[in-house]
């Protein structure tokens, strides 16, 4: 079975061990058994976006790998503070934002208007529960309907309010990594559609072995769990557009 990870880091990250360079990477998605990961860049995630010589410079140490998808992170507003300068600029079918960590309003002009405008190129949106809480990726969609969202790191304190935002809103997506309760992912699968729920570990900050034994182990039918484990990653991103 084909397995993508839809949630990895690559670079140092604090408080974790990771490897720093593409080739410790594969070797960790081999011994695992996964076979793609969408990795965002750690100084991306933890300095400044807009750092384009730097990440020009480290991105060039593992772009050419195919098995490794890049995830970029996006920062709206004005034209001197924005990453990208121009989002025809972007080639992926998945961005990430992080409003708390960078320090803007994902709810206001300047960045209502980037959503629309990736939901116009047909590039989702990946968000982190911990920082927009899910109150606040409902208002997201909310206000930008069209755009295709995925939840990194839901955690499993809160299924059932979990299971109503993806009731309410029928493009958000979510990541299974952290959704560690016994039957939890079943019982999202049944209620809501497998093709809403996407493999990640969020790697190196969160484990990876056991969600990759929990999708090797996950009680639903076998196309069911090819899904989570690669088919609502191809669909979210477009993989056979």
């Amino acid at each position: 079975m084909r397995v993508v990870d839809c949630h990895r880091v690559i670079g140092a990250v604090p408080m974790a061990r990771a490897p720093e360079d593409p080739l410790g990477l594969l070797a960790e998605l081999d011994q695992l058994g996964i076979d793609t990961a969408a990795v965002t860049p750690a100084w991306q995630l933890y300095g400044d976006p807009r750092g384009t010589e730097e990440y020009v410079a480290a991105r060039g140490e593992w772009a050419h790998h195919s098995r490794l998808i890049e995830v970029p992170v996006v920062l709206p507003g004005p034209a001197d503070t924005r990453f990208p300068a121009d989002l025809d600029d972007l080639d992926v079918g998945l961005v990430r934002t992080c409003p708390a960590r960078h320090r803007f309003d994902p709810l206001g002009p300047a960045a209502v208007h980037w959503w629309n405008r990736l939901a116009e190129r047909g590039t989702a949106l990946a968000v982190d529960a911990g920082e927009l809480g899910l109150d606040g990726v409902a208002r997201l969609a909310q206000a930008a309907p069209a755009l295709d969202l995925l939840v990194l790191g839901p955690g499993y304190r809160e299924l059932r309010r979990l299971r109503e935002l993806l009731d309410a809103h029928p493009r958000i997506h979510v990541e299974t990594g952290t959704i560690v309760s016994a039957g939890g992912v079943e019982w999202l699968a049944r209620g809501v559609g497998a093709h809403r729920l996407v493999f990640g570990t969020g790697a190196p900050l969160w484990d990876d072995a056991g969600p990759r034994f929990q999708l090797d182990h996950l009680g639903l039918p076998a196309d069911d769990v090819a899904l989570i484990a690669h088919g609502s990653w191809d669909r979210l991103v477009k993989v056979d557009a």
